[in-house]
């Protein structure tokens, strides 16, 4: 290979802060702080006009939940927990008070089961608009309601405008919108929840954006949750080779381990493990490949990929259970977030 590859016409696309500021060169000016609770990690990324210009990204708050497994009770209460509780910060960070009238909005396709987390979720929202209408219901409850104004290809219509017709009419304090989302990075796929106080541009990790759903656009604050479900063909590709890198060197380094030999070879998982391949290596490994980093292989199998069509949108086979669950997670924890009377759903 011989000739030089233009980086910067394969930018692969992100919806998540956090993968979109490793991008950057100089990361010390962003805001950035992380802890973990059970097991659970929790990024929050506060991003200026400067910094969120650098990454494409608005400015304003972005919180990132990362975790392993929500296959079970009490790893999604565990998750639940922390949702409810960031979710309740940026309510306080929008200055949305305890009787504000929320509106709920599931974005998304619920005939395509990775597009269909914000349908899912609306199905789990406790709807308390009408009581409010008809009576007056007991301290610790808000009015909420709630919409599935579908896509484009179903209605004809931006959802933006959907959404703003429907404020104009049922008057709102704020927004809180739920959609599917693309990530850079196949760790991260179903196993990563985003919330930010900056709006969202549906379809926009595929590639297919529609107009702004935001303060700007709908004239009241709007707090965006949503999951990583898709990956793209190019990012599976690319992190298969790098798990090969890690895999390799593994491999090299424990191969002769008496514990390793007692341990079959599916059941090690070596990303774990503190090994890395060096620049020769990787040459023995892949050859010419050996010489490009992460991001150059990426625009490589862009370049290889998106002509003949096989630049593919991927989600795990697993992907209708785990909708059940992060809609669930998703859907009570705003729930909770928002009524105070409301502790288990």
């Amino acid at each position: 290979m011989n000739h030089e590859i233009d980086l910067s016409q394969y930018k692969i696309r992100t919806d998540l802060a956090v993968e979109a500021i490793e991008q950057v060169d100089d990361k010390t000016k962003i805001q950035k702080k992380s802890y973990e609770q059970d097991h659970i990690k929790v990024t929050t990324i506060q991003l200026d006009e400067k910094n969120a210009t650098s990454i494409g990204k608005k400015p304003g708050n972005y919180i990132t939940i990362e975790f392993q497994d929500i296959s079970d009770y009490q790893n999604r209460e565990n998750v639940k927990k922390v949702v409810v509780k960031q979710l309740q910060e940026l309510l306080q960070i929008c200055n949305i008070k305890e009787q504000d009238r929320g509106l709920i909005i599931g974005l998304g396709n619920k005939k395509s089961t990775p597009d269909a987390l914000g349908p899912l979720t609306i199905e789990q929202i406790l709807i308390t608009n009408h009581l409010f209408i008809l009576d007056t219901p007991k301290d610790g409850f808000r009015p909420v309601c709630a919409l599935t104004p579908g896509v484009m290809g179903e209605t004809g219509m931006e959802t933006s405008d959907i959404i703003y017709s429907v404020i104009q009419t049922v008057k709102p304090n704020f927004v809180i919108a739920v959609d599917a989302l693309a990530s850079q990075a196949i760790s991260r796929v179903n196993k990563t929840i985003q919330m930010s106080n900056t709006g969202i541009h549906p379809g926009s990790g595929i590639g297919n954006s529609r107009k702004e759903i935001s303060q700007e656009t709908l004239g009241i604050p709007v707090i965006a949750i949503g999951v990583p479900t898709v990956v793209d063909a190019v990012t599976v590709v690319s992190d298969t080779i790098q798990y090969l890198h890690k895999f390799y060197a593994f491999q090299k380094k424990f191969a002769n381990s008496p514990m390793h030999k007692m341990i079959y070879n599916g059941q090690v998982n070596y990303l774990k493990k503190e090994v890395e391949t060096n620049e020769t290596e990787k040459k023995e490994l892949f050859g010419i490949l050996g010489n490009f980093n992460e991001e150059e292989t990426k625009a490589l199998i862009y370049e290889v990929l998106t002509p003949i069509g096989y630049n593919l949108m991927v989600t795990p086979k697993e992907i209708d259970f785990v909708m059940k669950n992060l809609s669930d997670v998703i859907g009570n924890a705003i729930n909770q977030a928002l009524h105070k009377k409301v502790t288990h759903l």
